[in-house]
């Protein structure tokens, strides 16, 4: 039967209910428990209401058996088809599967020791319309499943699991993060400037001011002025938006940590990495090691670390103090594939090279330090090599997850340091120096670490995904034509 039809016999449905006065979409409905709550706590005899969706039914002439599913889980119906009517009309010709349904009923054991409901009472809470997809095979094909992410949880329990247990990280993350003092704090997500890292923002006006204002890229400036205000250990779970490509490692618009501790360094941030990432893989999988894609990360402490200068070094003999020609032809004459322009600034060579690196660390948890300083603007440069920056970025199983500074607190040197970014900067068109940030660094800004660590990609890890949209409820899709 094709998808209209469905539709018409089941609104003729609920025409019917209305002729005898039951209502398709009912009001509150109070449970007893949840249906996991019923199986744990297992009486047989017990009455029990509960609700939830009518997701199969198996009909046996007078009998009908069916599947009653919540978030929690999933319990056998026994329904005697005659004994459940309202104005003598019986309820069951009226359900289909999809229907959210209440029950009033008693527990009981079948022959085959299958736990159930013997169903005294049928509430109907909301008639479904639409059929579910076909029973065995689920909603498979991967576009529609991310733009009817409804369905998609409806049909796929796994999927509904990985969204949970992203719940979960978000809540173990504040609570590590509370326990060692450090405060949540929200900075704008609307900006005058885009500002804190490189990307193309989205721009938009604001009609009372009559101003541009942006979709923030990254929150860091606002929470260093947190750091300024005297605000020593913060942090902010913060959405940001990128006007850049869709891959399977990125979407427009992404979730990240944050965190900030005055009178500390990329060091402690390293520890804070470590502890924190360790910790997350131990409560949500019981295990420091954990499959990713086929294949085991190990998250015990402590994680490999490795100098980029010194793996760019002996992979293409490339040095902080060449000038972005020098790189390029260095790329060149190791046959690198993926140069697309014959003239490029140093930080576009660079981005190659960091994309290289990020394929080939498909492993273990590993801590890339020794970063170029032309690259981390907002970084502290090594005391033993200024061409250095105090900065790591951590590559869990091929993917970037974090990045780390010590936070550059010269308000003199920023200014030079961001000018300079922005003469390099010819990707992204943002044009702009934060004359406000750097008032505020006039004040005196205290030595600190910084630290920003990708949820999505963390989560992903986590819980086995191999898509960025598998872990995003609602990802941007295309426009279908």
């Amino acid at each position: 039967m094709e998808v209209d039809e469905i539709r018409r016999v089941r609104v003729d449905k609920i025409k019917k209910l209305k002729e005898h006065d039951i209502a398709p979409y009912g009001m509150r409905f109070d449970r007893t428990s949840s249906i996991s709550d019923v199986l744990r706590n297992f009486q047989e005899g017990k009455e029990v209401t509960i609700a939830g969706r009518l997701m199969a039914s198996r009909s046996h002439g007078k009998v009908m058996f069916a599947d009653l599913e919540d978030q929690s889980g999933k319990i056998q119906l026994f329904i005697k088809v005659q004994l459940v009517t309202v104005n003598r009309f019986e309820i069951v010709k009226a359900l289909d599967i999809g229907d959210i349904i209440g029950i009033k009923g008693t527990l009981f054991t079948t022959k085959t020791g299958q736990q159930s409901v013997r169903v005294a009472e049928i509430t109907f809470l909301s008639k479904s319309l639409l059929p579910l997809p076909e029973k065995w095979h689920g909603l498979k094909d991967v576009e529609i499943r991310y733009r009817q992410r409804y369905v998609d949880l409806i049909a796929n329990k796994e999927v509904k699991e990985i969204f949970i247990k992203r719940s979960r990280i978000i809540s173990l993350i504040r609570a590590f993060l509370d326990n060692l003092g450090f405060l949540e704090v929200e900075t704008p997500m609307l900006q005058p400037m885009a500002g804190g890292a490189r990307g193309r923002p989205f721009k938009s006006q604001h009609n009372a001011y009559d101003m541009e204002v942006y979709l923030r890229i990254a929150p860091e400036l606002y929470l260093k002025r947190l750091l300024i205000g005297g605000l020593e250990r913060v942090y902010e779970i913060n959405r940001n938006f990128r006007n850049e490509g869709v891959s399977t490692r990125h979407n427009p618009e992404f979730t990240m940590l944050e965190v900030y501790q005055a009178y500390g360094d990329y060091g402690d941030m390293m520890k804070l990495t470590e502890d924190l990432i360790s910790h997350l893989a131990k409560e949500i999988t019981g295990s420091y090691k954990v499959t990713y894609q086929g294949k085991e990360i190990d998250f015990t402490p402590p994680w490999e670390r490795r100098s980029f200068a010194q793996v760019v070094k002996k992979k293409f003999g490339i040095d902080p103090s060449d000038d972005a020609k020098m790189m390029l032809d260095k790329l060149k004459a190791h046959k690198v594939q993926k140069i697309k322009m014959d003239k490029l600034t140093r930080s576009a060579v660079m981005k190659i090279v960091e994309d290289m690196l990020e394929e080939e660390e498909a492993g273990n948890p590993v801590f890339f330090t020794d970063y170029f300083t032309f690259l981390c603007p907002l970084a502290k440069t090594s005391p033993d090599n200024a061409a250095i920056s105090q900065r790591f970025e951590v590559f869990i199983a091929g993917l970037e997850v974090g990045n780390a500074y010590s936070e550059l607190n010269d308000a003199l040197e920023q200014r030079e340091r961001l000018q300079e970014d922005l003469n390099d900067d010819m990707e992204t068109g943002n044009r702009c120096v934060d004359e406000d940030f750097l008032n505020a660094m006039e004040y005196g800004m205290p030595p600190a670490g910084g630290l920003g660590i990708g949820i999505d990609r963390l989560v992903m890890i986590l819980t086995d995904a191999p898509s960025i949209r598998d872990v995003i409820l609602f990802p941007l899709m295309k426009p279908v034509q």
